[in-house]
C-alpha cells in the first residue's frame, strides 16, 4: 500500500502561479512513476503530466510551456508548478503513483484531490 497526501490548490486569479505537492509513503519500489491528472466538471479525467523515478517527463499539449513537473526522490515527493494559470485550468487535480516491477506496473494509487479554481 502507498499513501499520497496532496497539498496546494485554491482560488487564484488568471496569470497567477501555483504549486501543488504530493508526498508518497508506504510500500514504494525503487522504480516508479508519479503523475498529475485533472478532472473538470462534466469532463473526463485527463493526464496532465508524468515523471518517472529516472527523470523523463511527459506533458499534455494544453499545458506545455506553462506547467513543470518535478520530483525529489529523497523526499518521495512530486510537484506540479503551474504558471500563467487560465480559467480553463480549473479542475480537481489528483496525484497518481504506480510502482513498477520489471516491465509491469503494480499498484495504482491516488491522492485525495486538490481543487484549483482560476477566476477573476
Amino acid at each position: 500500500q502507498v499513501q499520497l497526501v496532496e497539498s496546494g490548490g485554491g482560488l487564484v486569479q488568471p496569470g497567477v502561479s501555483l504549486r501543488l505537492s504530493c508526498a508518497a509513503s508506504g510500500n514504494i519500489f525503487s522504480i516508479n512513476v508519479m503523475g498529475w491528472y485533472r478532472q473538470a466538471p462534466g469532463k473526463q479525467r485527463e493526464l496532465v503530466a508524468t515523471i518517472t523515478s529516472g527523470g523523463p517527463t511527459n506533458y499534455a499539449e494544453s499545458v506545455k510551456g506553462r506547467f513543470t513537473i518535478s520530483r525529489d526522490n529523497a523526499k518521495n515527493t512530486v510537484y506540479l508548478q503551474m504558471n500563467s494559470l487560465k480559467p480553463e485550468d480549473t479542475a480537481v487535480y489528483f496525484c497518481n503513483f504506480k510502482n513498477r516491477l520489471g516491465l509491469s506496473y503494480t499498484g495504482d494509487f491516488w491522492g485525495q484531490g486538490a481543487q484549483v479554481t482560476v477566476s477573476s
